[in-house]
């Protein structure tokens, strides 16, 4: 056998080993155009230390919990892992701009009635597409808008993660807020008994009032274990979201001093605006359509004539004659008809084009009802917070104006339960109020697609 086919031969099979290389493992480079692995540093925070994988040893605040989300939720690495699956289909259309080297080795033994031989034979075929009149471009373009749409629905997704890990949070808050608060009128609502209880005993009082104040107090310790049990699913609820199981113990950091110092009232046709330029599944949208368009070309390339070169030496060898030979050409097909099957792959290119318009179109639209709901949703929490402040206070006011009535003998035990009923649903109403304001303030930003990390650096309120 000549030693250079021979020599040819081990080297092509030598660049169909997996590791042959380390250039071979990605000549293409298409990993350095795969989004990041979703983790904190997408948010651009600087000096951050790797993905954890535990609870932190300090109570968990909002920050901790978007981390633990990010990094641990399966949502993070299932939208990471179809980046790379598109990145991969890029080096794949990617590679049919480039030569293909074959090497075929065979051997056999051949009986015939002149007698018995052995024949061996092998060869090494280089072929290269010369002209194809666009099928590779539009194959590439369409692999390269699909992992732009990928790498954007990543996007998309760890915004909606972020925003699904602080409404977690911060219902876990509430629920516990709520907790405490059903602690505080269940403590009032003994004092009053125990005063119903003292004046019945003295003769002040009648059986009624003492009746009327045992009851209030049942009720305050039955709405206390029912927000005990709701606030330990609302823990639950944020274990899970945070990678972990239900039943993950953990303590949550206090909450500051609520602030509002936003400008809420903004032009919220430049909000849309905005929207519409940031948002990360708008851009994927956009990169499928495009993607689409591409697919038609193809199609259409598919229909037209190639040009094709081939050429390589061959060896022989029967009956122990050897022949060594070769061969270089050029071949052109033409496809004359394949039963309409072009043309039918163009109709639903086509269609596909237009269904990925209507959705870029409809999602587009989407954004605006989100940011305007988002907006009105902020804002009425935002007022209702103001007011929650005032009621509250006025509540307790008149609560303890009621129960130094009653203590005083001036008053009745009904106006006494009124009020405590009446602080009760104020606390209540001013917990809800402050669950909103957070929720919606974070809705906005990922309506808007501003969400990360900037919008926990303000003092984190308390309800």
């Amino acid at each position: 056998m000549s030693k250079s086919i021979l020599r040819l031969l081990a080297l092509s099979c030598c660049l169909s080993l997996p590791a042959a290389a380390a250039w071979q493992d990605d000549p293409f480079d298409t990993e350095a155009l795969t989004p990041l692995r979703p983790s904190p540093r997408l948010a651009a925070r600087v000096g951050e230390a790797p993905c954890a994988t535990a609870l932190p040893a300090t109570p968990l605040t909002a920050i901790d919990a978007v981390d633990l989300a990010l990094c641990n939720n399966p949502q993070t690495r299932e939208v990471w892992a179809a980046a790379r699956v598109q990145a991969a289909l890029l080096g794949v259309a990617q590679s049919a701009w480039l030569p293909n080297l074959d090497g075929r080795l065979g051997a056999s033994r051949n009986f015939a009635d002149s007698g018995d031989y052995n024949q061996r034979n092998a060869a090494l075929t280089l072929s290269w597409l010369l002209l194809d009149f666009g099928q590779r471009a539009a194959s590439t373009e369409n692999a390269r808008q699909l992992l732009a749409a990928a790498a954007a629905t990543q996007g998309a997704a760890v915004q909606s993660l972020f925003l699904a890990a602080l409404q977690s949070y911060y219902n876990a808050q509430a629920t516990r807020a709520a907790v405490a608060s059903a602690g505080e009128a269940e403590r009032s609502a003994q004092e009053s008994f125990a005063a119903a209880d003292a004046r019945y005993k003295v003769g002040a009082g009648t059986p009624a009032d003492s009746l009327q104040a045992q009851t209030a107090l049942s009720q305050a310790t039955l709405t206390r274990i029912r927000a005990e049990g709701e606030a330990r699913n609302a823990l639950g609820v944020l274990a899970n979201i945070m990678g972990f199981a239900a039943q993950q113990p953990m303590v949550l950091a206090e909450f500051q001093s609520l602030s509002l110092d936003e400008d809420l009232q903004r032009d919220v046709a430049a909000l849309i605006d905005a929207a519409r330029a940031r948002r990360s599944d708008l851009r994927a949208a956009e990169a499928q359509l495009k993607a689409a368009e591409a697919n038609i070309d193809l199609a259409r390339a598919q229909g037209r004539p190639t040009l094709s070169l081939s050429a390589g030496p061959t060896w022989q060898e029967v009956g122990g004659a050897s022949s060594n030979g070769g061969s270089i050409g050029l071949t052109l097909n033409i496809p004359f008809f394949s039963g309409f099957e072009t043309t039918y792959r163009v109709r639903s290119a086509e269609a596909q084009a237009e269904l990925r318009a209507a959705q870029r179109d409809s999602l587009s639209s989407q954004i605006a009802l989100d940011v305007w709901r988002a907006y009105q949703n902020l804002n009425t929490a935002g007022h209702s917070l103001r007011t929650t402040a005032d009621l509250v206070a006025s509540a307790e006011q008149s609560e303890r104006v009621a129960l130094g009535r009653y203590k005083a003998g001036v008053g009745t035990v009904l106006e006494l339960l009124a009020a405590q009923s009446a602080l009760a649903s104020a606390r209540l109403q001013r917990i809800q109020a402050a669950l909103d304001w957070q929720v919606f303030r974070a809705t906005l930003a990922q309506a808007m697609g501003t969400l990360d990390y900037t919008l926990l650096q303000p003092a984190e309120g308390r309800p």
